[in-house]
């Protein structure tokens, strides 16, 4: 018999079901997987030694923003390293609503306005989305898939307008979204705190699940608010779901700000009840305590609805100014008001590239430095940065992490914004940490049903057909790690540290991390999804009509 090209010996094998740890081989013969007995005879041009270790499947990384990372200097490629030292072989971006595709012709600016930012080369449509990272210079190491963002959709086609979309609009985006499905986008993300999706109606949200249920592929979104309102937002995520026939996942699900503190205990039951009523739902969750997003998104939803330029156009008006800081303190119906439900020292700032000795420090601390008002020097930093600045905001409880951790319809991410500057440790420590700190230190978790929930879980959520588990014939994409040992080393002080006890990463049956090392191989690719037939039942799990906003 010719010899294997990777063989994994003397290793615990975790294999993304759920299942206990069970001794075994595994080796790799062109990109696909082969489990063997323990002690196996076969010869291999490469041979990893895992005694003592444990063998999973590759993580699965099912909320990125790495869509955002354009460009090929040091910095940015330490960025793109850190999801893979901790064992992540595929990516999910295209979140919240922001993708970088599909752009028709014409449109190019309008979009890049999305995230106060550009996404480097447009991708006209998912077809060229391969060719997105070579016309950044960059090969992959790991693999990406990608959702289609409605955000994008829409200021393609509406703009920023604060209005709702025509009939011929909805229709338009539709057909959009239906391209890019069939061409293997893997599902449609919403994120309706941003502008342009905030101006969106449930009946338009409806429309476009509508053709992804068609497709058999989830409708993703970031709520509507995940703070005082969250319940409320979470009841028309269902009627979304429900009226469409569509799965539903929960991106990042949170019950931020002191005034949601502990309603978990109600959403979590919430979902529960969904699903045992037909509706096929689950959940996401990074393992921290502060989320992360852009500055803009702490202001009152109508600075940004007409977009970038027309913000910053506005932002220098002392009239504009006091109207912003009156929202703040008395709110607005249907805003979720960070601030107002926190203050401003708890915004700390992770990236301002044009001003980096503000990065790592609360916005209350620099707008005292400054004797400035605080609404006053967030408007003078976006006007300084473009709009382009990413903040911290610490604003939930660990109850509320672990709750949400621990259930059985929740999936692991790093909803990882990789920016440079001090970006959210979560990019690089989401995966080492639920290992070390909530499996091992604290047993919230068993060993085998975190890896499901980093494995087989979101593979299957997500259609990566033949990914996700370690059986014969799936892709060879798997990790060698210490359960002993493994841990992040990601701090808010040092977000790109890498993490500790990951021996091994192999993407598409070739050797990508080697200890400390990163070898020169880069296999990874753009996945198409293919359709799936629209679910009849919930999918995996591990073991009344509203008025449009």
């Amino acid at each position: 018999m010719a010899p294997l090209d990777l063989l994994v010996t003397g290793g615990a094998v975790v294999d993304g079901t759920g299942s206990s740890a069970r001794d075994a081989d595994v080796g790799v013969r062109d990109g696909r997987l082969l489990v063997l007995p323990p002690g196996s005879r076969h010869t291999a041009e490469a041979v990893i030694d895992a005694a003592g270790l444990v063998v999973t499947p590759g993580f699965i990384d099912v909320h990125t923003h790495s869509d955002l990372l354009a460009g090929a200097d040091e910095q940015r490629e330490t960025l793109r390293l850190a999801p893979l030292r901790q064992g992540v072989t595929t990516e999910i971006c295209g979140n919240c609503g922001i993708s970088p595709f599909p752009v028709p012709a014409g449109r190019e600016e309008t979009v890049g306005h999305l995230a106060a930012t550009t996404f480097g080369p447009p991708a006209r449509t998912f077809a060229s989305f391969g060719d997105f990272a070579a016309a950044q210079g960059v090969a992959r190491r790991n693999h990406l898939a990608a959702l289609v963002g409605h955000g994008t959709l829409r200021a393609a086609v509406v703009g920023f307008a604060q209005r709702r979309a025509t009939r011929h609009e909805v229709q338009r985006m539709c057909r959009m979204l239906d391209e890019a499905l069939a061409a293997g986008a893997a599902g449609l993300s919403t994120g309706l705190i941003y502008s342009p999706g905030v101006n969106a109606g449930t009946d338009e949200v409806i429309a476009l699940a509508r053709v992804t249920a068609a497709h058999g592929k989830p409708y993703v979104t970031h709520l509507r608010d995940e703070m005082s309102r969250v319940e409320s937002a979470l009841e028309e995520a269902l009627e979304i779901a429900a009226a469409a026939g569509a799965a539903l996942q929960v991106s990042h699900h949170k019950t931020a700000g002191r005034r949601s503190w502990g309603a978990t205990v109600r959403t979590l039951a919430r979902l529960e009840r969904a699903r045992a009523e037909g509706l096929d739902v689950s959940c996401d969750v990074y393992p921290y305590t502060a989320g992360s997003t852009a500055l803009h998104a702490m202001l009152p939803p109508w600075v940004i609805a007409d977009g970038v330029p027309a913000m910053l156009a506005a932002l220098g008006e002392p009239p504009v100014r006091d109207r912003i800081r009156t929202d703040l303190a008395a709110g607005l119906p249907g805003w979720e008001n960070t601030v107002g439900n926190g203050g401003w020292d708890l915004i700390r700032v992770a990236s301002a590239p044009a001003n980096p000795a503000a990065e790592g420090r609360t916005i209350a601390d620099l707008a005292e430095a400054r004797g400035a008002d605080p609404v006053d020097y967030v408007c003078d930093l976006l006007a300084a940065e473009a709009g382009n600045v990413t903040i911290l905001s610490h604003s939930m409880r660990e109850d509320d992490v672990r709750r949400v951790l621990a259930s059985p319809l929740a999936m692991l991410c790093s909803d990882g914004v990789p920016k440079p500057g001090r970006p959210h440790p979560r990019w690089a420590g989401s995966f080492a940490r639920v290992l070390g700190h909530y499996v091992r230190d604290v047993a919230l978790l068993s060993l085998p049903e975190a890896v499901h929930k980093m494995t087989g879980m979101p593979a299957r959520r997500f259609g990566l057909t033949g990914r996700g588990r370690l059986a014969d014939g799936y892709a060879a994409d798997l990790v060698v790690l210490d359960p002993d040992e493994v841990a992040d080393g990601a701090t808010y002080d040092d977000p790109l540290a890498p993490p500790r006890g990951v021996r091994a990463v192999v993407v598409g049956g070739r050797v990508v991390v080697d200890g400390d090392r990163i070898t020169d191989a880069r296999p990874g690719r753009v996945l198409a999804v293919p359709d799936r037939a629209p679910a009849s039942r919930p999918a995996d799990r591990a073991p009344a009509s509203r008025p449009a906003p």
